[in-house]
């Protein structure tokens, strides 16, 4: 039997007495990383054998699992905090063991999806969940236009060191949304900040993130889609004044990529289409 153990996000009273019982009685627990589960063992007096499995070695350990499975062992399978699969390895044990007809079981627990997208008060309903975005801007920026249109609330894992980055590129690309950022959830410092996209730039930009985030984005409506329009004519309008005061399109593009933090592509996209000749 494969037991797949959803484990605390932070906070290591968040866990349910099967998935002690089970850590307990399995022949093997597969870690993420082993390191981080021993403490979890160790705070619950858990004495048993570990073995990692995490995103670089997945494809080879799993053929190595999958046997013991095979021949009758009981096996755990736990990630570093929440449910193994969710942005986390396990997905391809998961499937080999389904295709090798081997029984498997899924022992719910936290989840900081979960936890952040009711926390954050936007959820009436559907959500949607997308993990990390792309790190290149140019597929982050395709990821969010395809994003765009879904009316459910949109959820993020992100960084710290790239918070704030993204935080602007969803302004952009999706237009000045409702959201709510969660960090350390179910840990000491546990915070969530509710507001506009805008408000938490203006706030990331003078605070430094810490802790790992959960990102819940209002979805799209008819007044979204106006807002993200209206601010992309807002750019165009800026751009053509300063390129009126003598500054050429390139300088222009230069400027206003400074002002609002981003890159200049970004705005030379939306510079595209001025009545303007591009300068050789």
């Amino acid at each position: 039997m494969l037991y797949i153990c959803a484990t605390p996000i932070g906070n290591l009273e968040d866990i349910t007495l099967r998935v002690l019982r089970v850590l307990k009685e399995v022949d093997l627990i597969a870690a993420e990383d082993t390191r981080q589960t021993k403490k979890l063992l160790s705070h619950y007096q858990i004495a048993n054998k570990l073995v990692s499995l995490h995103k670089y070695n997945e494809h080879a350990k799993s053929d190595y699992l999958i046997s013991l499975l095979e021949k009758g062992g009981k096996l755990a399978l736990v990630s570093d905090a929440g449910m193994p699969g969710i942005s986390d390895p396990g997905a391809e044990l998961i499937q080999k063991a389904i295709a090798a007809k081997l029984p498997l079981t899924v022992l719910p627990g936290a989840s900081a999806v979960t936890t952040a997208v009711v926390q954050s008060g936007l959820l009436t309903g559907p959500f949607y969940f997308c993990g990390f975005l792309p790190r290149k801007n140019q597929k982050l920026n395709q990821a969010l236009t395809e994003l765009a249109g879904i009316t459910c609330p949109l959820i993020f894992y992100e960084a710290p060191h790239r918070l704030l980055a993204v935080l602007k590129a969803l302004e952009k690309n999706l237009g000045n949304r409702l959201c709510a950022v969660s960090r350390e959830l179910t840990k000491v410092f546990e915070e969530t900040r509710r507001g506009y996209l805008s408000d938490m730039i203006e706030y990331y930009s003078h605070n430094q993130p810490r802790g790992e985030f959960v990102i819940t984005v209002a979805g799209y409506t008819e007044k979204a889609g106006e807002q993200k329009e209206l601010q992309d004519t807002d750019i165009r309008q800026q751009l053509m004044e300063l390129i009126s005061q003598g500054k050429t399109k390139k300088e222009a593009v230069k400027e206003m990529a400074k002002q609002l933090g981003v890159s200049r592509n970004e705005i030379y996209q939306l510079a595209l289409d001025l009545p303007i000749k591009q300068e050789e």
